[in-house]
C-alpha cells in the first residue's frame, strides 16, 4: 500500500539581498505514518564561499530549532500536521524553508538515525548545489 508524504528543504540564505543559498536539511512528514522529523546537514565550507562572515554558531542554532520544533515547545502540542505547516511557512529569514513537495512510499520513513537508509544524501561529485530525497523517506 502505498501512502504519500510531504517534505521541504531546509535552506541558508546567508545574504538575502543575494538570494543564494545552501541546502541544509529536510523536514519530512506523514500523516499516515505519524511521522514528522528533521535532519540536519550544514555544509560549513558551502556556506562559507557564498558569505565568509557568515555567523555558523547563529545558523547552527536556528537549524537545531527546526529540529526541535518537531517534537518540543510550544509546537508540540499541536499536530504532527499543524507543526509541519508552522514549519514549512514561508519566511524573511536567513535559515528557510523552501517549497513543499508530495512524494509516495510503501514504508514507513525510518525511525532511527541509525538507519542504512539516509533520507537525504548530497552529490558525491560535490558539484551540484542540490540534495536529493531517496525512494523512502
Amino acid at each position: 500500500m502505498s501512502e504519500i508524504f510531504e517534505y521541504a528543504l531546509i535552506r541558508v540564505v546567508p545574504r538575502i539581498e543575494r538570494g543564494e543559498s545552501v541546502n541544509a536539511g529536510v523536514i519530512v512528514y506523514s500523516k499516515t505514518f505519524k511521522f514528522l522529523k528533521t535532519r540536519i546537514e550544514l555544509n560549513e565550507p558551502r556556506l562559507k564561499a557564498l558569505d565568509p562572515t557568515a555567523d555558523i554558531q547563529a545558523i547552527a542554532a536556528a537549524l537545531r530549532a527546526f529540529e526541535r520544533a518537531c517534537s518540543e515547545g510550544p509546537l508540540a502540542e499541536k499536530t504532527l500536521g499543524e507543526r509541519f505547516r508552522w514549519l514549512t511557512a514561508p519566511r524573511s529569514a536567513i535559515v528557510q524553508p523552501g517549497p513543499v513537495h508530495a512524494g509516495v512510499t510503501s514504508d514507513p520513513p525510518p525511525t532511527s538515525t541509525a538507519s542504512s537508509r539516509p533520507w537525504l544524501s548530497r552529490p558525491h561529485n560535490g558539484t551540484n548545489n542540490h540534495w536529493d530525497l531517496r525512494d523512502r523517506c
